[in-house]
């Protein structure tokens, strides 16, 4: 009787790795656009967020049609007026967010506008730190908020502007999403 061991010759094992290589070679780069398309993504969730934000609190204003609430808002932040002026405050769940022009207000950080409707970290005012850690930047202007995201390659070409209303009747502008630096 015959013993005949089983196994796989050289060249089969050579093959076989070749194959893995180029499998690896074909892949590795579609991994790393994976990065990119996650961040590309990020941000368009990030504008899609402060777009819905504007629409809802715009029509809640409209809808209480200058009528201050005559309770606090249990969200806190005291009494909301409701003015679609330049100057308003809208109660939201969370709490009172400054408006302007029926609008969210463009503020600072840590301040109850337009960060605060829009509700992209689970803090109501959220802090920097809390934006960083959720992967944001975020800076302003006295009317330009500019949203970026974190970990792209070149940070001013992978993110989107909210310019808050200039007078009542018109809409914010919120400038398409700039994504050639994600």
């Amino acid at each position: 009787m015959l013993n005949k061991e089983k196994g796989f010759t050289l060249i089969e094992l050579i093959v076989v790795i070749l194959i893995l290589a180029i499998l690896a070679a074909v892949a590795l780069p579609r991994f790393t656009n994976l990065q990119r398309d996650a961040r590309v993504a990020k941000l368009s969730a990030a504008r899609g967020s402060v777009a819905a934000a504007a629409a809802l609190t715009h029509a809640t204003v409209l809808a209480r049609n200058n009528i201050a609430d005559a309770v606090t808002c249990p969200g806190g932040g005291g009494f909301a007026n409701n003015n679609n002026g330049a100057a308003g405050t809208l109660c939201t769940e969370a709490g009172v967010v400054a408006m302007v022009f029926a609008y969210p207000d463009v503020t600072a950080i840590g301040t109850a506008g337009l960060l605060s409707a829009a509700g992209l970290t689970t803090s109501f005012n959220p802090t920097l730190v809390e934006l960083n850690a959720d992967g944001y930047n975020y800076t302003n202007t006295a009317t330009v908020a500019t949203f970026q995201i974190q970990g792209a390659p070149a940070p001013a070409t992978c993110q989107f502007t909210y310019t808050e209303a200039a007078a009542i009747n018109t809409a914010p502008v919120i400038a398409p999403a700039v994504t050639t630096g994600c």
